[in-house]
């Protein structure tokens, strides 16, 4: 309802007030926030005008409320147009002051106190944005039905392109797996999609809209064009359907006649990005180059947003041209921040150039930094960050490092280069046959990850073995590679470890290309002159070092290694160093401990280990028992009891305090579960129903984890103090 009289009336209302201007009637919400449905923190409390040109939600609102839709502002300088009064062709980012006066001349003025909110602004130079109501074009997405997907006909299906679109998303592996639901939901809840942009750069939509008589017609192509064009497709020669010259091309209109001509929008970006998978591969002239290469296997781009735009756009565009999917997985990824949480502007002075990075921080490091994270998570990028990832990196580096500098100074050359030519050794030491199948499960591992697209279980895998190589193989073998009277043992340990590393740069190579290409000039290439001249040449690793696998050993060395912490924790409770020898060390191992001579080259690496004279096996035939080192006492856990047998907890608790204490726990510890008889009968109790207490002996140390137990004699006799 537009006014020429220039009054101002204020009608109240059930919701709120309309106040009627010269201009038009617009609704005022009084409520707390902008309407129902609409609230946000800023909002505010109080009046608040809704408008069409206020934003999308008020200009929802205004249609919801009756409220008039004008377009004010002009295409292009954000002035008022004709019919605004005084306000005509002034500028609307700037006459707030002269609104105010306005405002108080119609004696609607009350009260002017500055306030925070939220408001947009351009991201590159911070200025303030306007809101303007204008013509767009539109694909029909199509209705959503009110009924479950696998419900739907074939017709309905057929007749909304958003489920169209979802046969295809139910198609492609999606990395991480919420990708898919986040699509299926975006195309639930989006709008009819919007592809036009008022710009001038950009892709010239194909649509011809009639001068006289607003008829439109849609142009499937080039040639089409050309067949139909009265005048003006000559400037095309030579040139692409672009702006300014296919706006030269005229068209008889359809309907009358008259000249119809290209509309000045411009397409949505995301309709250049979603064709890509046709344009690029020439779907138009070469049809069999096409098929080929569609559709792709893996696509990637950061998902905040992409669900809606490139992910979006590729599905719709194939969808619609072939009902098929364009890509077959896609790897999504959060977003990179700056250390200090915030997105990286160079305003802010926490934006890193990418040469600068690469210069200081090394793009070995980079990618480290970006393939062991998760790729649902943020990364806070920034050099103390990657300081973190370097120094995981130089573990690697250093036992490189180790190994060059012992072979030069011991004239250390390897007489094979080739992994291929490597197998399993029954001669080799155990500590060797461990990490050579520590190196064949660390190339599964790290492949399988990738087939899937798991770069951080890749690295996983990778910093594990690189762990198990520096910190326990090379610990415990570093007196090997000294000059010593055992020349066949020195050999033995140079050649384990050229090919351990060698396994670890072929390993490495599609995730740290430039360190795992120098680990192989200086281990391969370097060493034998038919080597592949590049790490990127050869193949990977696993299929060779299959035969060096040992799951059994790899599995004792494991139950080995967490008994030397159970040790070097009562070592370090009792307060004595490991330098200090100690007289005997009992030990009982889980079930699926080996029994012939491997046991024993384990437990004296023990020993060794723990500085202890003598290991006792436990639980053996004739081996000494749990229970002569420690005291084992049983009661019941009445809470855990009650929940389960009520009334009847009483008889359950007098048989736990009733069974034999040791047995119970052994059978407790070893299923989880154990069963006891109560007036005749058998009840099963869990573990948590039983509160086990264990009391070391005098004098002894005793510690328990995962089916292991171990205990140290912690008597210090004058001999041990002596040595």
């Amino acid at each position: 309802r537009h006014r020429d009289d220039g009054e101002a009336v204020l009608f109240e209302g059930a919701q709120g007030v309309m106040l009627d201007l010269a201009w038009g009637t617009y609704p005022f919400v009084t409520s707390s926030s902008c309407l129902p449905g609409f609230a946000a923190a800023s909002c505010g409390i109080g009046p608040r005008l809704l408008g069409p040109v206020i934003g999308v939600m008020k200009a929802y609102a205004t249609r919801v409320g009756g409220g008039p839709f004008p377009t004010e502002l002009d295409d292009e300088a954000g002035r008022y147009l004709a019919g605004f009064g005084k306000f005509e062709g002034m500028d609307a980012a700037g006459i707030a002051a002269e609104i105010i006066e306005e405002l108080e001349a119609l004696d609607f003025y009350y009260h002017l106190e500055p306030y925070t909110h939220r408001y947009p602004h351009c991201w590159r130079c911070g200025t303030a944005l306007l809101f303007r109501v204008v013509d767009e074009w539109y694909i029909s997405m199509g209705p959503v039905y009110d009924q479950p997907r696998e419900t739907l006909t074939t017709e309905q299906v057929d007749t909304s392109l958003r489920y169209q679109i979802m046969e295809i998303v139910d198609q492609i592996e999606w990395f991480p797996g919420f990708g898919y639901d986040r699509e299926i939901d975006w195309l639930y809840t989006m709008g009819d999609w919007m592809i036009s942009k008022k710009r001038y750069w950009g892709l010239a939509l194909p649509i011809w809209e009639c001068t006289a008589c607003d008829a439109y017609q849609v142009i499937g192509g080039r040639e089409e064009l050309g067949q139909k064009a009265s005048r003006g497709f000559d400037q095309l020669d030579g040139r692409s359907p672009h702006r300014p010259w296919v706006d030269e091309v005229v068209l008889p209109c359809t309907e009358c006649g008259a000249d119809a001509r290209r509309i000045k929008d411009v397409g949505n970006p995301w309709l250049d990005a979603g064709i890509v998978p046709f344009s690029t591969l020439h779907y138009r002239t070469d049809r069999d180059y096409w098929e080929k290469w569609f559709p792709a296997d893996w696509v990637s781009e950061s998902f905040p947003g992409q669900f809606r735009n490139w992910f979006y756009s590729m599905l719709a565009m194939a969808t619609v041209l072939r009902r098929e999917w364009p890509f077959k997985s896609l790897f999504g990824y959060a977003t990179l921040y700056g250390e200090d949480g915030r997105p990286m502007h160079k305003s802010w002075g926490n934006a890193i150039e990418f040469n600068e990075a690469a210069e200081r921080m090394g793009v070995d490091v980079m990618r480290w930094m970006y393939m062991s994270s998760r790729p649902e998570d943020n990364i806070l990028f920034g050099y103390h960050t990657a300081d973190e990832a370097r120094r995981e990196l130089l573990v690697l580096w250093n036992t490189l490092a180790f190994f060059t500098t012992y072979a030069r100074l011991g004239d250390w050359a390897p007489s094979r280069a080739v992994i291929g030519e490597q197998s399993a050794d029954a001669s080799r030491s155990l500590l060797d046959r461990w990490i050579l199948s520590r190196a064949a499960d660390m190339a599964a591992t790290a492949g399988a990850c990738m087939d899937v697209y798991d770069t951080r279980g890749a690295t996983r895998a990778i910093s594990e073995f690189v762990d198990d190589l520096s910190q326990w193989w090379l610990r415990r073998s570093r007196r090997r590679f000294s000059r010593g009277d055992d020349a066949t043992d020195r050999e033995a340990a140079f050649g384990t470890m050229h090919l351990a590393l060698m396994a670890v740069a072929r390993t490495i190579a599609p995730l740290l290309p430039f360190l795992a290409e120098e680990f192989h000039q200086v281990l391969v290439a370097s060493t034998a002159e038919d080597a592949p001249e590049s790490v990127h040449l050869t193949a990977w690793p696993t299929p060779e070092l299959a035969p060096l696998r040992d799951e059994a050993l790899e599995a004792a060395m494991a139950d080995l290694r967490r008994a030397v912490e159970l040790g070097r924790t009562l070592r370090s409770q009792a307060g004595i160093k490991v330098r200090q020898p100690l007289g005997t060390l009992w030990l009982a191992m889980p079930a699926d401990w080996p029994t012939d001579e491997t046991a024993d080259e384990l437990l004296a690496q023990l020993a060794e280990e723990l500085n202890v004279g003598s290991v006792i096996s436990l639980g053996g035939e004739g081996d000494a028992t749990a229970d002569e080192l420690v005291h084992v006492s049983l009661k019941a856990n009445f809470r855990s009891l009650g929940r389960r047998f009520g009334k009847g907890t009483q008889p359950v608790a007098a048989a736990i305090s009733a069974a034999d204490p040791v047995a119970l726990t052994g059978t407790l510890r070893a299923s989880g579960s154990a069963t006891v008889e109560v007036d005749g009968a058998p009840v099963q109790i869990s573990a948590d129903d039983v509160v086990i207490t264990e009391t070391p002996r005098e004098g002894w140390a005793v510690a328990t984890d995962a089916g292991e137990t171990l205990a140290l004699d912690l008597t210090l006799t004058p001999e041990l103090v002596a040595r």
